[in-house]
């Protein structure tokens, strides 16, 4: 098979899809859509996360050191592509009906819609340059009690559907198209 030289690029790298829950300065909760999250191994699982640009959810991690990332199904994507879209600087971002909750051991918002939550403490941030990685320690997982059965694994995630995200468009869990970025929240 003959092979051709491209520019770097994602499209054959599919992330599953994140919404990261923080508090702004005022204690109002705050969602961003984010995918380059990854897992890594420093005497315990933990987790290693990176956000490029200047962001809302960005700034509200530096100063509190804190989030939760929220696991989006194919129910939330809708909300969660408008959180992707929409700017944190909107006023009026967060004026839809949510159901938010708060971690279980960290003071972050969760969504209770999502069926994993994780409750994160960045202990390192690693600036680059256009873009900070977060290396963070897992300090709880809240999960559906309905996931708590004797499933496995592979049926866990049947169920609860995650999306992925390459190529500019979002993915179901059985790798079907769901749409490119900002069409599914125009179901809103």
């Amino acid at each position: 098979m003959g092979k051709k030289s491209l520019k770097p690029y994602n499209d054959y790298c599919p992330q599953t899809l994140f919404l990261y829950g923080t508090y702004d300065e005022n204690g109002n909760p705050d969602f961003g859509l984010f995918c380059w999250f990854s897992y890594i191994w420093d005497g315990e699982m933990g987790v290693m996360c990176c956000i490029g640009g200047d962001k809302t959810t960005k700034q509200n991690i530096e100063r509190n050191k804190i989030f939760s990332a929220n696991i989006v199904t194919e129910e939330l994507l809708p909300v969660a592509d408008y959180m992707g879209i929409v700017s944190g600087n909107n006023p009026d971002k967060m004026k839809l009906d949510l159901d938010i909750g708060k971690g279980a051991v960290l003071d972050v918002p969760v969504l209770n819609n999502s069926p994993v939550n994780f409750e994160l403490e960045v202990t390192d941030f690693i600036q680059k340059h256009d873009g900070t990685v977060m290396l963070c320690k897992i300090r709880n997982v809240l999960q559906d009690e309905s996931l708590s059965s004797d499933e496995t694994a592979e049926q866990k995630l049947r169920r609860i559907a995650p999306v992925k995200t390459t190529c500019h468009h979002y993915f179901g869990y059985d790798g079907r198209d769901m749409g490119a970025w900002g069409e599914p929240m125009k179901t809103l």
